[in-house]
C-alpha cells in the first residue's frame, strides 16, 4: 500500500469555473446580442424589424471608401498612438469644429472608442459614474476592470440629462479616490443633447472634485442642427473627447475610433500607449491611412453629412410623433438615430396583459410583432419602468441618401420618409398599435 507521501492528487479538469467571476457575471453585449438574434429570426423566414443595433444605415462616403482602396498596400505596423498624418487630422478637425487647443501629440488612435475606453477604465484606478440611462458597455467595462461603478439617476422631464447638482451630490457621497465620469452627447439611448448650460455645470462640478472626463461624442457629427458644444470647452484639462468613424462615416465594421486627450493628462495618454502597445499594438494600417481622408472633411464629407442628418432629423421627428400619438412619453431628438420612449401611460393595460417590465416589453413586441428593440433596463433604469431604447435604422440608407441629393435636401418630408425609410415606419405603426 502507498504510504500518504506517495498518494498524489490528479489535477483539476479545465472548465468553466476557471473563468473569472467577472467575466461569468456577464452575459454578450445587448446591443450585439440582439443583432445576432434578428439575424437568425429573419434567416428563419420570419419578418423582422431590426430596431435593435445601433448601426448607420448609410454607406460609407464614396471618396473615402476609394482612399481605403488606395491603402489596401499598406501592411506596416504602424506606431501604437496611430499614424502621424492621421494624428494630425484628429487634432485639426477638432481645432476645427470645436476650438480645442489640441495638437497631435494629444490623439490616440484605437481599434473602436469602445476598445479605448476599456483601456481607459484599465489603467485608471478609478471609480466610474454615468448618467441612467447610459449606453450599455459602460459599466459592464468596469467590471471586466474590477472598479466600482455608479449610476446617477437622471429625469425624463429634462431629457434624461444628467444635471450638475446630481453629480455633484453624487461624488460627495463617494469614497475619496480617483473618479472618472462617461458623459455621452447627443446621447445613446436617448438622441438628445446636453444643453450648453448643463455642460457649464456640469464642467464646473467636474473641476471643483478634480475628476476625469470622456466625453462620448461618437455621433456628434450626427447631431441634427450641427451643434459641437463639448464639455471639454469648458473643462478642456480634465476631459477625453472620444469619437471615431463608426456613426457620423457609417463604418462600424473598420473599427476605428480616436481620443483628443487634454495635454494635462499626458501621463494618463503615455499608460494607455503602453497598454496599446501590449494589447492591439496598432489599429489596421489601411484603414488609418484612409481615415485620414475621412477626418481632413471638406466639400464631399459637408455634403454627406447634410444628406444624412436631413434624413435622421425628419425620420427621428417622424417617429417620435407617432409614438406620442400611440400614447407614448417621448420627444423628437437631437442627434444621432435613437428614441428612447416611456410607455408607462400604458402600464395597466399593459399589466393586464402580463406586461410588468421594460425585458418583458421587448420580448412580447418582438415576439407579436417582430419589431426588434431594446429594454430600458439594458440602459441601467430600473425594470419596472415600461421605458426601451429602438433604432431608426432599418431602411436602405444608399437608396435614401441617393434619392435627397436627386431631389435637395427641402424634398426630405413625410413623402420621402414614406418611399424611402418604409419599413421603420411600418414597424413604430405595429410598436403603437400593439401597445395601445
Amino acid at each position: 500500500m502507498p504510504n500518504e507521501q506517495q498518494m498524489t492528487v490528479s489535477p483539476p479538469r479545465p472548465d468553466a469555473s476557471w473563468i473569472d467571476e467577472n467575466v461569468r457575471a456577464l452575459s454578450a453585449s445587448p446591443t450585439l446580442a440582439i443583432n445576432e438574434l434578428s439575424n437568425r429570426l429573419r434567416r428563419e423566414g420570419r419578418t423582422i424589424y431590426k430596431l435593435g443595433l445601433g448601426q448607420s444605415p448609410f454607406p460609407v462616403p464614396e471618396h473615402v471608401v476609394e482612399a481605403l482602396k488606395a491603402s489596401a498596400h499598406e501592411n506596416d505596423y504602424l506606431p501604437v498612438r496611430g499614424l502621424p498624418e492621421l494624428r494630425v487630422a484628429v487634432a485639426a478637425h477638432h481645432r476645427a469644429t470645436q476650438g480645442l487647443d489640441l495638437t497631435p501629440e494629444d490623439i490616440l488612435i484605437g481599434p473602436g472608442s469602445k476598445e479605448l475606453m476599456f483601456l481607459t477604465q484599465l489603467v485608471l484606478d478609478a471609480e466610474l459614474f454615468v448618467p441612467s440611462p447610459s449606453w450599455v458597455s459602460y459599466v459592464p467595462q468596469a467590471r471586466l476592470a474590477r472598479r466600482s461603478a455608479t449610476w446617477i439617476p437622471t429625469r425624463r422631464e429634462e431629457h434624461w440629462h444628467l444635471m450638475p447638482n446630481a453629480l455633484a451630490a453624487a461624488l460627495e457621497r463617494a469614497e475619496a479616490g480617483p473618479k472618472l465620469l462617461i458623459l455621452n452627447s447627443p446621447s445613446n439611448p436617448n438622441g438628445f443633447r446636453i444643453d450648453r448650460d448643463v455642460l457649464e455645470g456640469l464642467a464646473s462640478v467636474a473641476r471643483e472634485h478634480r475628476i476625469v472626463v470622456i466625453a462620448d461624442e461618437i455621433y456628434g457629427q450626427l447631431d441634427h442642427e450641427g451643434c459641437v458644444d463639448s464639455i471639454a470647452t469648458f473643462y478642456p484639462e480634465g476631459t477625453i473627447v472620444s469619437s471615431g468613424l463608426s456613426k457620423w462615416c457609417s463604418a462600424g465594421g473598420w473599427r476605428l475610433g480616436t481620443f483628443a486627450i487634454a495635454p494635462q493628462l499626458r501621463w494618463l495618454l503615455d499608460a494607455l500607449s503602453i497598454v496599446a502597445s501590449e494589447t492591439f499594438s496598432a489599429v489596421n494600417a489601411p484603414v488609418q491611412h484612409a481615415a485620414v481622408t475621412a477626418f481632413r472633411g471638406g466639400p464631399a464629407i459637408d455634403d454627406y453629412l447634410r444628406h444624412t442628418r436631413a434624413i435622421l432629423r425628419a425620420l427621428g421627428t417622424r417617429c417620435a410623433a407617432m409614438l406620442r400619438a400611440g400614447g407614448a412619453l417621448v420627444e423628437a431628438p437631437h442627434g444621432g438615430f435613437y428614441l428612447f420612449p416611456d410607455f408607462t401611460p400604458h402600464a395597466a393595460a399593459l399589466s393586464a396583459r402580463g406586461v410588468r417590465s421594460s425585458s418583458e416589453l421587448c420580448r412580447r413586441l418582438l415576439d407579436e410583432t417582430g419589431v426588434a428593440t431594446l429594454p430600458g433596463s439594458a440602459f441601467g433604469r430600473p425594470d419596472d419602468e415600461l421605458t426601451l431604447r429602438l433604432s431608426y435604422v432599418d431602411f436602405d440608407g444608399a437608396a435614401a441618401v441617393a434619392g435627397a441629393r436627386h431631389q435637395g435636401v427641402a424634398s426630405v418630408n413625410d413623402a420621402f420618409l414614406d418611399a424611402y425609410c418604409a419599413r421603420v415606419l411600418e414597424a413604430i405603426t405595429l410598436m403603437a398599435r400593439w401597445v395601445a
